[in-house]
């Protein structure tokens, strides 16, 4: 039996137009085979075993230092991210209480999908939320803003210790040059 398809036929129109020749069948296989060899790193994205989860801030600024430094401690790669106005502040100060589920929920799946073991916080200074959340005074002076920035570090380290003991906490605060101080 022949099975005759008119020239606007949808389902093989490309065919019949000529429009699949040997250069159109090498991408097709050449996409068929870059998605074979991607399909594992893909599946491990979604689960598998990472290191920790970052917590940084949603400020410009600091999106590729916070990269560059885990680069620098080569774990590219190797963690789950979230990003949060004010970093740890975002998820300790009372002035965004309502947002605190949502962090501890997204630490909760992570933990779940990636096996972190810890999580690495960085704070930064000239901190937009910092200031909302604590006043002028939490980015005006070094000393203070230093002590703004330990103090709810701390908070957050308490609460993680409350919630999910399991999991390492390293807390840090960035400077506008990209280096980091820890706190512990």
């Amino acid at each position: 039996m022949t099975i005759q398809h008119p020239d606007s036929c949808s389902c093989c129109s490309d065919l019949l137009l000529g429009a699949f020749s040997r250069r159109s069948f090498v991408k097709g296989a050449a996409a068929g085979a870059a998605a074979a060899v991607l399909t594992p790193y893909f599946a491990l994205a979604a689960s598998g075993n990472y290191e920790a989860m970052v917590l940084s801030c949603i400020d410009p600024r600091f999106q590729k230092p916070v990269a560059d430094y885990m680069g620098k401690r080569g774990l590219t790669g190797k963690y789950s991210a979230f990003v949060f106005a004010g970093a740890a502040i975002g998820v300790v100060a009372p002035a965004f209480k309502d947002w605190q589920k949502a962090f501890w929920d997204n630490l909760e799946a992570s933990i779940q999908l990636h096996n972190i073991k810890s999580v690495i916080v960085i704070n930064h200074r000239d901190c937009g939320a910092a200031k909302i959340a604590y006043g002028d005074a939490a980015v005006g002076n070094r000393d203070i803003e230093t002590k703004t920035h330990r103090d709810a570090l701390a908070e957050f380290r308490k609460q993680l210790g409350e919630k999910q003991a399991k999991l390492k906490a390293e807390t840090g605060l960035m400077s506008l040059d990209g280096k980091v101080e820890m706190f512990t």
